[in-house]
């Protein structure tokens, strides 16, 4: 099919060692002086995966109840899938409600909606609520445990191994803050978690009317600026973790800290890098999805001549502080453009490219406005209008 090139230019700038979604190409920072006595940290931005710092990040570690992050991560696969909905009521086993250790106290043979779980996990880090998704969705822990290690592996993190889906201890369960970070950021990639990570604290009622209260293990909701999600963890053997998000200034960074020393620590260290990321680096909207790209485009036989477009989503780059970009916005039109079309309607692609030529991002070019196709009365008009001037 023949393509329409359009070479809207050079807009804005870049430096070529950051990156496009998916791909890292800023160098992991090692050397600067960040406060973290964590086994293992890791820090980068939420929208391009770079990474702003690591250090022992690749360490192998057990992580407590972080491994919960993975069972959030399936959690919301289903319901995107269909396979499960927010409201869908969930009869908790006795195995559930059993669990020690963290929990929000369900009661066996009691149906709980599957959002309430979902909180339960999230806020207070509930294993009843775990367990009770873990059955729920493929119909026994130990089946649940397989997905979460097929999950990993399709995620890339070869240095995680699940064993249970409370993050309780357990030979051979093990990650790393690199990991870690891999799956938090697949979990923030969903819009409706956040309703969940962002409660600090709430009294809940259980179906019989009792009452317990929720508090959030992450106090980074409460006492830093910008932070809306995380998930903690702690076990004698893992000592104290948090994997946590803040976003200020169209930035997103996500902190892991493996292994701290206490949980003040762990607190204080995720601080400490959300701080250097916020310090020393900018996300920049080099293409804002739903604003005009480059000049109005011609439409053959339409009502109207031509069809102002745009892109179906932001394309942004991490810059350091100061740093101007320096990138080139091409669009290409999969043809002609020809009436009838509908706003909305995808005719193209657009890529934005550093002047190295390496690539930043790609997105859909949709038309702004409905161009309907020319009646006859308005091509006579037009003959009529030409005849006459």
């Amino acid at each position: 099919m023949k393509k329409w090139l359009l070479c809207i230019g050079i807009v804005i700038a870049v430096s070529t060692i950051f990156l496009t979604t998916g791909a890292a190409w800023a160098a992991p920072v090692k050397d600067v002086n960040i406060p973290t006595g964590a086994k293992g940290a890791y820090l980068v931005d939420f929208d391009t995966g770079t990474v702003l710092y690591e250090r022992d990040a690749d360490h192998r570690l057990p992580i407590a109840s972080m491994v919960k992050i993975m069972t959030l991560v399936i959690t919301f696969d289903e319901i995107k899938a269909g396979n499960l909905k927010f409201d869908d009521q969930i009869t908790v086993s006795e195995t559930a409600a059993g669990m020690g250790g963290s929990q929000m106290f369900l009661d066996a043979n009691q149906n709980y909606s599957v959002s309430d779980l979902i909180k339960g996990v999230t806020v207070v880090s509930a294993n009843d609520a775990s367990v009770a998704l873990a059955e729920t969705i493929s119909g026994s822990v130990e089946a649940f445990i397989d997905r979460m290690n097929e999950t990993a592996r399709k995620l890339g993190m070869n240095d995680t191994v699940f064993v249970n889906v409370t993050g309780l201890p357990a030979e051979g369960q093990y990650s790393t803050a690199r990991d870690v970070t891999t799956m938090m950021r697949v979990l923030l990639q969903n819009p409706e978690y956040y309703r969940f990570s962002g409660i600090y604290m709430e009294d809940y009622r259980h179906p019989d009317g009792r009452i317990t209260e929720l508090v959030n293990t992450n106090k980074l909701i409460r006492f830093y600026k910008g932070c809306d999600a995380g998930k903690t963890g702690f076990t004698n053997d893992a000592m104290f973790c948090l994997s946590a998000s803040a976003k200020r200034g169209g930035m997103r960074v996500i902190a892991t800290v493996v292994g701290a020393e206490n949980s003040k620590a762990r607190f204080a260290e995720v601080s400490a890098l959300f701080n250097y990321g916020f310090a020393n680096y900018a996300s920049v909207a080099v293409v804002e999805g739903g604003k005009p790209v480059g000049q109005e485009v011609g439409v053959k036989g339409g009502r109207t001549e031509t069809v102002t477009l745009a892109a179906d989503r932001d394309i942004r780059m991490l810059l350091k502080k100061g740093q101007n970009p320096d990138c080139e916005i091409i669009t290409e039109l999969s043809s002609e453009l020809k009436a009838p079309i509908r706003k909305g309607e995808t005719v193209g692609t657009l890529t934005v490219k550093t002047k190295a030529g390496e690539l930043v991002g790609k997105a859909n070019i949709v038309a702004m406005q409905d161009i309907d196709p020319m009646r006859f009365e308005d091509a006579l008009g037009k003959v009529l209008q030409n005849w006459f001037l």
